[in-house]
């Protein structure tokens, strides 16, 4: 069972799941959680519309392990989180969740905190200062008994396990956490060398280290075995009080267009998939080609229409969602609008290969590697958008602006 952060959804795992099933592993052992309100609250202890407490997701994910042991029989889950979604592991072993699971994973969890102090971030759960983490980490180490636990984390690029202040909005002033905040007391700790926040959790690395602790040996492969005509779905969600949920929303349009691997252009003007969403807000199912590139359109109310860019889809997916991009500022006046996102990972200066368009975007900082988007603005004529990352490279066709459209290409690593 995957277990994703703040913010986020199921759809950050789609890699990972891949790699268990190119190891043996049956779509049917493998789920993911998508916890309805994924964002935390600033102050764990004060209710927040549209956000969620520590005792809020731990109560999901009880529900999700009782709803899983039910579908498989089986007794015990073996638990792999990313980021915040390692607090409430934490959580839920501690409170009784314990006999259910066999490991736990923690990739980047902010074990200790990020940070440790009286004033910055006062009252969040992810304070080593206040009770929940200080609840969490009482005792000599953080073992459970009976539960096989693993931490992974980075050397020194996690930008929430940091000396200074400069990721939480206080540059220059010390967090009171090191380098190896995100490490298990008493468990086994695994360090990836120059992989950020989010790569310990969705790089192929850190896929082999939580393998290789579940299965009780070394993944056969780290790569992932492709489908010719992979089956794709998933489900449309939207936004609340300006924050992003996994609740699934009715009504909305999904288009899916085959592009070129070159230009972005459509290969027709029909769509090769339509539906409108219905109470479950699922757009599919879509068999689809593994080596095609495709472009999803998605309308839904009072949000900007977006196109989101894909590179091929190299197995069958049902955590394929969809959620509407949004303006922000300085996007006034703008002919078009074009992002790169990377939602498994940061772009790192000196380390990736990255550019948009052939320039390095603004909003990605040096140093740390500290940003997943990065945009640039274009004028009204229409133009092939180029977005590169790697070894991965994805085409996008501007849209106007001014007509409510935005334009996101979507990397999968």
């Amino acid at each position: 069972m995957f277990v994703h952060g703040n913010g986020d959804s199921s759809a950050l795992w789609i890699n990972n799941i891949w790699r268990f099933e190119a190891n043996g592993y049956r779509r049917n052992q493998l789920f993911a959680i998508d916890f309805a309100y994924p964002s935390a609250r600033s102050d764990d202890s004060k209710p927040q519309p549209f956000r969620s407490s520590t005792d809020d997701q731990m109560k999901e994910l009880a529900a999700f392990v009782t709803q899983v042991r039910a579908a498989t029989r089986r007794r015990r889950v073996a638990l792999v989180a990313s980021s915040r979604g390692g607090n409430t592991v934490r959580n839920y072993l501690k409170n009784g969740g314990a006999e259910f699971v066999s490991h736990a994973v923690l990739c980047g969890t902010p074990n200790k905190g990020i940070v440790i102090s009286e004033t910055l971030l006062a009252g969040s759960e992810f304070n080593g200062a206040f009770p929940f983490l200080k609840g969490l980490n009482a005792g000599s180490d953080d073992l459970i008994p009976g539960v096989e636990m693993m931490a992974i984390r980075s050397d020194k690029n996690d930008k929430y396990a940091q000396p200074d202040g400069r990721f939480v909005g206080a540059p220059g002033k010390p967090t009171g956490v090191g380098y190896d905040a995100a490490e298990l007391r008493g468990a086994k700790n695994v360090t990836l060398d120059g992989l950020d926040h989010r790569e310990v959790a969705f790089h192929k690395l850190a896929f082999a280290a939580m393998y290789e602790h579940i299965a009780g040996k070394p993944p056969a492969s780290m790569f992932i075995a492709q489908e010719p005509l992979p089956v794709l779905n998933g489900k449309v969600t939207g936004i609340a009080g300006g924050l992003y949920t996994n609740i699934a929303v009715s009504g909305a349009e999904v288009e899916i267009y085959e592009v070129d691997a070159k230009t972005g252009e459509r290969k027709s003007a029909v769509a090769v998939h339509r539906k409108t969403t219905g109470e479950d807000g699922m757009w599919g199912p879509y068999i689809g080609r593994s080596d095609m590139n495709y472009e999803f359109v998605l309308r839904m109310s009072a949000q900007p229409v977006t196109h989101t860019y894909r590179s091929p889809f190299l197995r069958s997916s049902d955590v394929v969602h969809l959620r509407p991009a949004q303006f922000g500022k300085g996007d006034e006046g703008a002919g078009a609008i074009v992002s790169m996102s990377r939602p498994r990972g940061y772009f790192g200066v000196g380390r990736d290969k990255f550019s948009l368009d052939g320039k390095v975007p603004s909003g990605i900082n040096d140093g740390v590697p500290g940003a997943s988007i990065g945009k640039l603005t274009f004028d009204t004529q229409p133009r092939t958008v180029m977005a590169v990352l790697n070894n991965e490279t994805i085409p996008t066709r501007t849209w106007p602006a001014k007509d409510n459209h935005l334009v996101i290409a979507e990397f999968l690593n």
